[in-house]
C-alpha cells in the first residue's frame, strides 16, 4: 500500500472526512432507521420485491454461515453478479463480517476472472451459472474454498440463524479491492478502506439535489460506484432501491412512471437512448429533473441537448482510484456545469504538472494497487495520485479534461485497456503488429478499432474471425473490437515506434 503522509491522515481525521465507522457499522445503522424500505429488483429472469429487513436477514444467514465455515475480518468476499437481491445480500454480509468486498463485473469473461481470482485469493466467491448469454465456467473458480451459485447452491451457504451485530475491525484497513483496466495488460487492482468508501459515500450522497427523489440503478453492481449506489447510499438515506440488471429504456422509462422513479445519469450514452426512445415523453420528462454525467467523456452537444429539454445537467470527473475528484453542482452556473468537469471535491486537492497532467489527492483516495510496483508508479511520498489525464483549470479553479496520456479506450463507461486488446491481437494467425485504439462511437462514446499489419500475402481477417478468436481466447465481449482495418504499415518516430496518437486520429477522421 502507498504511504499517506501523517499530516493529511491527521487532517483528514480533525476535519471529519475520516470516521472510526466501517462500512459495517454505516450499513447497520441506516437498515435499522429504514427496515420497511423496499428493495425491487425488476429483471426477466429473476425479480425481486423485499424489504431491508428482509434483506439484511438474508445476508446476516449468509454472514453467519460464512462465519461457521472460517471466514472473518481480513478475508476477501468475491462477488460475480447482476444486479440482483443476491448481490446486496453478499456485500452487506461482507460488511458485517468485517471482510472484504472484490466486485467483479457480471459481464468479465473467464480470463478477467481468472486473473483477478488468483490476483485476491478469496476465501469464498459468490456468483451464477448463467445469465442472458453468459455462461459461467466453475473451472474458473473451482480453487476456491467457499463457492455459492445463485439458483443452486447460494441458499446452502445460509444459516439457520442470522449473524450478529458488526464486526469490529480497523477502519483504515481494506474493505474492498475493485479491478479496473489501464494500461497494463491485465485489471488492476485498486484497494479501498472503510474510510476512503465511508469519505465516498458521504460525498456522492451529500452531492445529490434535495428534491432528486429515489433512483433506478442500471449501473453494474460489479463496478464498485454501482455498488455503492445501490447498496449503501439509498440505506443510509432510508430510500428505496430500484435494481434493473440489462440496460432497457422501454424498462426504464415504464417504471419511471409506474413507481415514480428517477433515472438520475451517468454515462451519456444512458441519457441519449432514454430521451430517443419513442415511448418517452412529458410523464418522464417531468421526473427527470437532473442529469449528474461522468464515467465517460461527456460532449458539449449531449449536455446541451439535455439542457434544452429542460434538465439541469453537471458533470464530474473521477476514477476507481480516486473517484470524486471534481464535480460541478447544479446550483453551478450553466457553463460551468456543460463545459467543464466541476472544481475539486471538499477534502480534495489537485494539481497540474508542466505538462498539463492531473495530480490529486483527498480523503476518498484509494490506499494503492494490489500490484505493489503499479502503487510505487503511480503515487508519490507527498500523496499525489498521478491520473494519467490532461486538463486545464479555468480562472474559477473548474478543471476541464483535454486527454489522457494512459492508453485507455472507455466504452459507455467501462475503461478497456489497449495493451490487452493488442496482447489477443497479435495472437490472431499472420498478424505481424497490431494496436488496439479509440474510434468514434454515436451511442458508446467510444470503442475499440483494431488496425493490423499482416505477414506478407496473408488473407485479411474479417470481423466474424476477429470475434471467434477474442472469444476462444475468453475476453468479455465489450473489449472485442468492433472494426479492423489492415494497414501496410504504421506511423512511427524516427526510432520506429507506433504513433499511436495518430492512429487514433485516423480514426476520428474517418
Amino acid at each position: 500500500m502507498r504511504t499517506i503522509p501523517a499530516e493529511l491522515a491527521r487532517r483528514y481525521e480533525d476535519e471529519g472526512w475520516w470516521t472510526r465507522d466501517t462500512l459495517g457499522d454505516l450499513l447497520a445503522r441506516g437498515l435499522a432507521s429504514a427496515p420497511d424500505s423496499t428493495l425491487r429488483v425488476h429483471s426477466a429472469v429473476r425479480p425481486y420485491t423485499g424489504t431491508f429487513a428482509e434483506v439484511e436477514l438474508v445476508a446476516r444467514r449468509l454472514a453467519q454461515g460464512l462465519h461457521e465455515r472460517g471466514m472473518g475480518p481480513g478475508d476477501a468476499v468475491a462477488c460475480q453478479l447482476p444486479n440482483w437481491m443476491e448481490a446486496a445480500a453478499t456485500f452487506w454480509a461482507t460488511t458485517f463480517l468485517g471482510a472484504i468486498v472484490v466486485p467483479i463485473v457480471h459481464i468479465y469473461g473467464p480470463r478477467e476472472v481468472r486473473y483477478i481470482l488468483d490476483a485476491v485469493r478469496p476465501k469464498a466467491f459468490v456468483t451464477t451459472d448463467r445469465f442472458g448469454s453468459i455462461t459461467y465456467d466453475p473451472a474458473v473458480y473451482e480453487q476456491v474454498p467457499i463457492t455459492g451459485v445463485v439458483g443452486s447452491t447460494f441458499e446452502e451457504l445460509l444459516a439457520d440463524e442470522p449473524f450478529e451485530g458488526v464486526t469490529t475491525v480497523d477502519p483504515s484497513g481494506p474493505a474492498l479491492i475493485a479491478f479496473t483496466s489501464g494500461t497494463t495488460r491485465a485489471p488492476k487492482g485498486v484497494v479501498h478502506s472503510h474510510q476512503t468508501l465511508g469519505c465516498e459515500t458521504r460525498q456522492l450522497a451529500e452531492h445529490y439535489p434535495d428534491d432528486l427523489g429515489p433512483q433506478i440503478t442500471a449501473a453494474p453492481v460489479g463496478h464498485f460506484i454501482g455498488m455503492l449506489n445501490a447498496f449503501l447510499i439509498p440505506i443510509r438515506d432510508g430510500i428505496p432501491v430500484d435494481l434493473v440488471d440489462t440496460w432497457n429504456p422501454e424498462l426504464i422509462l415504464n417504471l419511471m412512471t409506474t413507481y415514480d422513479v428517477t433515472f438520475g445519469g451517468g454515462v451519456p450514452y444512458y441519457l441519449t437512448s432514454l430521451i430517443e426512445h419513442p415511448t418517452f415523453g412529458p410523464n418522464h420528462l417531468a421526473r427527470m429533473k437532473y442529469a449528474g454525467m461522468g464515467g465517460a467523456s461527456v460532449p458539449a452537444s449531449v449536455t446541451e441537448r439535455l439542457t434544452d429539454l429542460g434538465l439541469t445537467v453537471y458533470r464530474s470527473y473521477g476514477s476507481t482510484e480516486h473517484p470524486s475528484i471534481t464535480a460541478s453542482d447544479a446550483t453551478d452556473p450553466r457553463p460551468k456545469r456543460l463545459y467543464t468537469d466541476g472544481d475539486p471535491q471538499p477534502g480534495v486537492e489537485i494539481m497540474l504538472t508542466e505538462d498539463g497532467e492531473i495530480l490529486s489527492r483527498g480523503p476518498d483516495l484509494c490506499l494503492g494497487y494490489t500490484d505493489d510496483a503499479l502503487t510505487a508508479k503511480a503515487f508519490d511520498a507527498q500523496g499525489w495520485y498521478h491520473t494519467g489525464d490532461i486538463g486545464v483549470l479555468d480562472a474559477d479553479g473548474y478543471l476541464t479534461i483535454t486527454d489522457r496520456t494512459t492508453d485507455l479506450i472507455i466504452r459507455g463507461g467501462e475503461n478497456i485497456s489497449a495493451l490487452e486488446v493488442e496482447e489477443v491481437l497479435l495472437s490472431m494467425p499472420h498478424v505481424v503488429e497490431a494496436v488496439a485504439v479509440a474510434a468514434p462511437d454515436a451511442r458508446l462514446g467510444e470503442h475499440v478499432a483494431a488496425v493490423v499489419r499482416l505477414a506478407p500475402d496473408s488473407p485479411a481477417p474479417s470481423l466474424e474471425d476477429l470475434r471467434a478468436h477474442f472469444a476462444e481466447v475468453g475476453l468479455a465481449k465489450q473489449k472485442w473490437p468492433e472494426e479492423i482495418h489492415v494497414v501496410d504499415d504504421f506511423p512511427r518516430t524516427p526510432s520506429g515506434k507506433i504513433q499511436k496518437y495518430r492512429v487514433r486520429q485516423s480514426m476520428i477522421r474517418e
